[in-house]
């Protein structure tokens, strides 16, 4: 008898571990790597959130917290909608999870049915079409080239749609292509679902704050309260406070969605830590100028690595609006030949030719479902951008 459950064979590891463990073994042997794969900021964990610990600690109040969320931390959450979203929802529609993550999984699980289907606009994070196998569905993706600034079209989204249809997952600023919806876009695309109303919507908004230029954020049931009643708005303080590893995520939407959602974490995770939830809810009504100042800072290290990737040989790209990566086009590299002879065939062989020759790691296009592509982080510190650059710049012009 297999001892594996046949869920387990919807979904194959991700392909970006063929290159992280390539990573490892060159570490391992010493060699020194230039990583452009983070997908996390740099930056320190605000002092008011750390602060909030501390006092937590004093007073001995690290205990279970309700499976939902803290009173306090779910509050936090009801603030920030409305004052940076103009959403208002109800305590008991909002939820806390372990990462936003842990909220779109916690999403699909409780909604999904055999054979239902869920659109994602490619190229994705990779976790998204896996998710939605796990839960039963059928990923359906909507691809969108280079061409429209890896954006989907209303057109593109009304074909995918059909009676089968139960989820839009969507990411403004998007990983891995900073694209980013402008409300006019938005609001296009919102005028297709609005004819659909057996579609529902959950947003990945979890860039928000990592938007370049002077660009406006909006979030669907933000630009359409129609889709208010079928819209799931997900969120979290991982990049914008750069507090990845506190594992904090927050949600509100339709409070029979949202108690499901708790239900299901209630015989898995159960209730989210309470040190987490003390540290976001201080990093989510504390002062935010911060927040502006280091969406500044990534902007001029965006601006260093496009320049240096736009300057390599055979490499394209376009400037991203948000988030924090940068998707690079490298069909100029695929057929030419490396110095010790390999072929450069896919952006596979190209992320390891970067490893292996040059010491500079990126994340192959095919893992976020589009080739050939590579996906390098702007978050490095500004000397690795630089140097890292260069060496990307000259494995480029090393190939024939």
């Amino acid at each position: 008898m297999d001892i594996l459950a046949p869920r387990m064979s919807r979904f194959k590891p991700s392909p970006s571990q063929v290159a992280s463990a390539r990573v490892r073994e060159l570490q391992a042997e010493g060699h020194t790597i230039i990583k452009l794969t983070a997908g996390e900021p740099d930056f320190p964990t605000p002092d008011n959130a750390k602060q909030a610990v501390m006092d937590l600690m004093d007073r001995n109040e690290i205990r279970y917290g309700p499976i939902n969320g803290t009173q306090e931390m779910r509050e936090a959450a009801q603030l920030k909608f409305k004052r940076e979203n103009g959403l208002h929802y109800d305590l008991d529609q909002i939820t806390v999870c372990a990462g936003t993550k842990q909220i779109l999984f916690n999403a699909l699980m409780a909604t999904v049915h055999e054979g239902d289907e869920v659109v994602i606009p490619g190229p994705y994070w990779a976790s998204y079409p896996d998710m939605t196998r796990l839960a039963g569905g059928t990923p359906v993706i909507v691809s969108a080239g280079q061409n429209n600034q890896f954006k989907i079209r209303p057109e593109q989204l009304a074909e995918a749609i059909t009676d089968k249809t139960k989820w839009l997952i969507f990411c403004s600023p998007g990983n891995p292509t900073g694209a980013t919806y402008s409300p006019e876009e938005m609001r296009a695309l919102a005028d297709v679902l609005v004819k659909h109303p057996h579609v529902h919507i959950l947003t990945d908004d979890v860039y928000e704050h990592l938007i370049y230029d002077g660009r406006e954020f909006s979030t669907f049931a933000q630009v359409e309260p129609q889709l208010y009643d079928r819209t799931v708005t997900c969120n979290g303080v991982s990049k914008a406070y750069s507090m990845t590893g506190w594992r904090l995520g927050y949600a509100g939407g339709p409070k029979e969605i949202i108690s499901a959602m708790a239900k299901l974490q209630s015989q898995s995770a159960s209730g989210v830590s309470v040190v987490g939830q003390a540290a976001a809810v201080a990093a989510l009504t504390g002062p935010q100028e911060f927040v502006k100042e280091r969406t500044a800072n990534l902007q001029r290290r965006r601006d260093m690595l496009f320049e240096k990737l736009s300057a390599a040989e055979g490499l394209s790209c376009d400037l991203p609006e948000g988030a924090m990566y940068i998707f690079c086009c490298c069909a100029g590299t695929i057929g030419k030949r490396a110095p010790d002879g390999r072929v450069i065939e896919n952006d596979t062989d190209f992320a390891l030719y970067l490893l292996d020759s040059v010491g500079v790691a990126v994340v192959q296009g095919v893992a976020y479902g589009l080739s050939p592509y590579f996906r390098a982080s702007f978050v490095a510190p500004e000397e690795d951008i630089e140097k890292g650059g260069d060496l990307i710049q000259e494995a480029c012009a090393a190939l024939r």
